[in-house]
């Protein structure tokens, strides 16, 4: 259920998203693709922290075409909260978990003999359609068929009546991190000749897939049917280079709106003097007497110790350096300079407050991480607010 944001009066921490900016960075990959193109909606790892079942609502009454998890249990989730999209599980199942993939409808994406002869016995079991994406390895070395296999798994997926071909899928390994379009040519080259062999066999596919964030933005030849839109759909570049690489190409960069902000509220303030030792491991010392906001949010939530004295908060729409160590549920704030902090201000963890910000991009640079681990290890539990 999506909350109002005058609850967050009664909450220490919580984490809002923005409809407006989820909607409009949806229709800007909708643009760039074409209208003619599906987009599938990447929601899996809680949508990238966002709030699984609060982005999916949004996103699908805004036009998605369907839905991207990683598991059946985020399918099955998505289910029971009543939105009946398809929804495609781009990671594993196991031979157990077929049965209420089948009974949920939703798409699997298969690389395994065993899955398909499974599913194809439990889909007839249920007398119900298995609807299956085949995935071929095109370089990455991670989920896929190989391409001199294909065509004997398509026409295994052929002898069961109960199971349908839907879609042929792959991903690209190194299309983020660098500006050089050597090798995800060459990963590409793979695909299309997949394609034409599963042509050459009289085998047809309905949706083929390979184009994800980047790939929309960068190599419009990779958009197929289907655009799969993860990182992009939540308002954050997939990499430096991914932006340098469209500059580059001349290509007029997407304006992307980031859609989540987390915040906090000073749980205590309390004065110390010139000397003091702040935290676990006495690893901050004051040079001056201080004023201090204990916040609580740690490393239980999501936010990384290696932000220890290295990150900033907002308060009072002005920086306040962490000090001490990242605890497990706690950080602490030097407000010094903030004379006007006062106990249960709001404190900007990620996101704007006035005229300054913490992005996802900075957390990330300074725990030697990408945004996409900064935002998609925010904890489940905390609210998700949309407004």
């Amino acid at each position: 259920m999506m909350t109002g944001l005058r609850d967050a009066r009664n909450l220490l921490q919580w984490v809002e998203i923005d409809r407006k900016a989820l909607v409009h960075n949806l229709a800007e990959f909708r643009k760039l693709a074409g209208r003619s193109k599906k987009v599938l909606a990447v929601v899996k790892a809680n949508a990238y922290g966002h709030g699984l079942r609060e982005v999916s609502r949004i996103v699908v009454d805004a036009g998605a075409d369907g839905l991207g998890v990683h598991s059946v249990d985020e399918g099955i989730a998505l289910r029971r909260e009543g939105i009946g999209a398809p929804v495609l599980v781009l990671g594993a199942t196991s031979l157990g978990e077929l049965g209420d993939a089948v009974r949920h409808g939703l798409r699997l994406t298969v690389y395994n003999r065993e899955t398909i002869d499974a599913l194809g016995r439990v889909a007839r079991r249920l007398k119900l359609k298995g609807r299956v994406h085949l995935k071929v390895e095109t370089g990455t070395q991670r989920q896929g068929v190989r391409p001199e296999d294909l065509v004997r798994f398509a026409h295994r997926v052929a002898r069961y009546p109960e199971l349908v071909l839907e879609g042929l899928s792959s991903h690209f390994a190194n299309i983020e991190d660098t500006t050089s379009t050597a090798y995800p040519d060459r990963q590409l080259g793979v695909f299309l000749a997949a394609v034409e062999k599963l042509g050459r066999a009289g085998i047809v596919v309905p949706v083929k897939h390979m184009s994800c964030t980047a790939a929309t933005i960068l190599f419009p030849k990779t958009v197929f049917d289907m655009i799969r839109v993860g990182i992009g759909l939540y308002g954050l570049w997939p990499s430096r280079e991914t932006l340098v690489s469209c500059r580059l190409r001349k290509r007029q960069p997407l304006e992307l709106r980031p859609v989540l902000s987390w915040r906090a509220r000073i749980a205590q303030l309390k004065a110390v003097p010139k000397g003091a030792f702040v935290g676990y491991g006495c690893t901050f010392r004051t040079t001056r007497p201080a004023r201090l906001a204990v916040i609580p949010i740690g490393y239980a939530d999501g936010y990384p110790r290696s932000l220890s004295n290295a990150a900033h908060v907002l308060i009072r729409g002005r920086r306040a350096a962490v000090r001490g160590r990242v605890a497990m549920n706690f950080i602490t704030a030097d407000v010094t300079d903030i004379p006007a902090a006062r106990l249960e201000d709001e404190v900007t963890v990620l996101g704007r407050d006035g005229r300054e910000s913490v992005t996802a991009e900075t957390l990330a640079g300074t725990a030697g991480t990408i945004s996409y681990e900064i935002v998609a290890r925010i904890s489940p539990l905390l609210p998700r607010l949309v407004r």
